[in-house]
């Protein structure tokens, strides 16, 4: 089938020479210098860049690199998109095993509109899933998500395989993309003409619940909102990457007006970066600017949708999410350098609340001086 990208042998060659290459690192500085459109990022940035995890040894490097990079960032908990080669999932599980983050993640699935090496077939997604249901799922701190990279790259009849490990294996989590932009929601009603809207192929394919996560929702109908809330689905809220590749602005009223559970994310591949600071401050900045009227927020509601929303979307709202009597010590400790600027803006802060407003606002991964996982130090 013929890709949507224009140069699919490029961009799924993992040996491509190096200047032809775009690691996730250098995105956003290209996007500096080039407005992308989610296609074009795909091709020139993220569908290269993943198609070199076929490789074992770049594999467990990008891991450990990653992992790195959210735990150093304060994040103890991720549902993380994984690779669309089992080896590199299995060894994103190993390493995350022995660093022992409450990560969920799993097989990203597509047979279409993708580069050649990136496809999968119904079967060969099945048993390759299931093995990895089997090895990781429940062992530690890992949970196994069913996750098809989205509806354009997925048809029917893979949708439809993701929903029957749902139902063969009770517990497991979903996650994918829904309405990124106006272009993808056009494409995908093409690709799925049976379906009333983008949020209906995933319904369709059983793939809808309380374990369910799916990734931006900039442009929602009402009657998906809807579903979303009557089936528990959330929505995992990107701003940096809503904003770098001018998806739009998220509509986080009518998402928290339809009784739909949003909490935050990083998209770190089109995103500029681990740190929820940095995604609670941008959108923050996206409700201020919103052209019909964004929900304003306070410091107290950025450090819920980075805490205990997300607990509560990945379902762990039993375990962590606050520190109240009862729960898993999860925690990091900020302590900023003196006279750096958070330093500076903590001593000067007027009370808790703004203490926590200049957190988000001036800190960085280098200002969190110690994260614990489950009581376990992880940062020093």
């Amino acid at each position: 089938m013929k890709s949507l990208f224009s140069k699919p042998a490029y961009a799924a060659n993992p040996n491509a020479p190096e200047n032809e290459r775009l690691p996730l690192g250098k995105t956003f500085a290209f996007g500096l210098q080039h407005v992308l459109t989610m296609y074009e990022w795909l091709e020139v940035c993220a569908l290269p860049e993943e198609g070199r995890l076929i490789e074992d040894t770049y594999a467990h490097n990008l891991a450990e690199e990653f992992l790195h990079g959210l735990i150093s960032s304060g994040t103890t908990s991720a549902m993380v998109f994984g690779s669309h080669f089992a080896s590199a999932v299995d060894i994103l599980f190993a390493h995350a095993s022995q660093l022992g983050i409450r990560m969920t993640a799993g097989l990203v699935t597509s047979d279409r509109n993708l580069p050649e090496p990136l496809l999968t077939t119904i079967d060969k997604s099945m048993v390759e899933s299931q093995q990895l249901i089997d090895r990781w799922h429940g062992k530690g701190r890992l949970r196994y998500a069913v996750t098809p990279r989205f509806s354009l790259s997925a048809g029917e009849e893979l949708l439809a395989a993701g929903g029957q490990l749902v139902r063969d294996n009770p517990g497991i989590m979903v996650t994918s993309h829904l309405n990124e932009n106006h272009d993808e929601i056009a494409a995908v009603a093409e690709v799925h003409p049976n379906a009333r809207d983008y949020l209906d192929t995933y319904d369709i394919a059983g793939l809808l619940g309380d374990h369910t996560i799916l990734a931006h929702n900039v442009h929602p109908t009402d009657r998906e909102l809807a579903r979303m809330a009557e089936t528990g689905a959330a929505a995992a809220h990107c701003p940096t990457s809503n904003s770098a590749l001018a998806s739009g602005f998220f509509p986080l009223q009518r998402h928290i007006d339809a009784g739909v559970q949003v909490a935050l994310g990083s998209d770190v591949g089109a995103g500029n970066g681990f740190s929820m600071f940095k995604e609670g401050v941008q959108a923050y900045f996206m409700q201020q600017l919103h052209p019909d009227g964004g929900l304003p927020m306070t410091s107290a509601h950025l450090l819920y949708l980075a805490t205990a929303s997300g607990a509560q979307a990945l379902d762990l709202e039993d375990e962590v999410g606050d520190l109240s009597v009862g729960k898993r010590f999860d925690a990091v400790y900020i302590s900023p350098t003196a006279r750096q600027p958070l330093d500076v803006g903590l001593n000067h802060a007027a009370d808790d609340e703004d203490a926590l407003a200049k957190i988000f606002a001036l800190g960085t991964p280098s200002d969190i001086n110690r994260v614990w996982i489950d009581g376990q130090l992880v940062k020093s």
